[in-house]
């Protein structure tokens, strides 16, 4: 039997993971297994897709903007999708149930967890579906945050409050930017920081991959710091997902 795993969204043509899972196949020597790509006009198709693609459908890993859409349609969850409200990651057992995990959040904590992070609060850039599963991690690991946005709420902070008040920098050592901005083709753009205030002793994680140096990341480099793109994230949800779809899970 063929087993069959996959990925969904809307526009898949720059996926990241056909090509990761066919070269670990091949490098792995993983045989009777295919990885493709299923676009879907609207989650509503879902149901359909399943029902064509069983009984040999393993896993699917979901992308935007059906993250949270597709939660309706499965059997259950497992907690952190459950906290996090987004799965990225569905398991097909034999019997057809359906079970939803977020591999982000594993991708994201394990990547972190390579830096000294003792004493460190970080800044969250972007409150966006991407936040979530980095906001989660953190508040696993005990690390204080606080969210950015470009307008302050009852739980956010705005740029403007960063720039004027250069402390936000100091105070928190770790920096992490969830949203797009600096993503290829738009390479310039980076999130409005001062960033003139950054030490060697900061740590800039940016979720982005393509480029894998973000101009936010130079101005990190500029100063001194260390600095983490999206790529090892993307690496450890991808392995996160295989494990789960073939009960390696821990």
């Amino acid at each position: 039997m063929m087993k069959k795993f996959g990925l969904i969204g809307k526009t898949l043509k720059h996926s990241f993971s056909k090509k990761y899972f066919g070269e670990k196949f091949d490098r792995e020597g993983i045989e009777n297994c295919e990885y493709e790509l299923y676009e879907l006009p609207d989650i509503a198709h879902f149901p359909d897709l399943i029902k064509n693609l069983s009984p040999d459908l393993v896993g699917l890993n979901v992308t935007i903007p059906y993250k949270l859409e597709v939660m309706q349609y499965l059997d259950e969850m497992d907690e952190h999708a459950t906290a996090i409200q987004a799965v990225n990651t569905i398991k097909v057992s034999a019997d057809g149930k359906l079970t939803g995990y977020n591999s982000d959040y594993y991708g994201f904590k394990d990547s972190l967890m390579e830096w000294e992070l003792a004493g460190k609060s970080a800044l969250v850039l972007g409150t966006g579906g991407a936040s979530k599963a980095i906001v989660k991690a953190l508040e696993d690991l005990s690390i204080p945050y606080q969210m950015v946005s470009r307008r302050s709420s009852d739980k956010t902070i705005s740029y403007d409050q960063i720039n004027e008040n250069p402390d936000f920098i100091a105070d928190n050592l770790l920096i992490i930017n969830t949203t797009p901005l600096g993503t290829y083709p738009n390479v310039e753009e980076k999130p409005d920081l001062p960033y003139d205030q950054l030490s060697a002793d900061h740590l800039l994680f940016d979720l982005v991959y393509n480029p894998e140096l973000t101009a936010f990341m130079q101005e990190g480099i500029n100063a001194g710091a260390k600095t983490k793109n999206g790529y090892a994230m993307l690496v450890g949800q991808a392995e996160k997902s295989w494990a789960i779809w073939n009960d390696k899970d821990e």
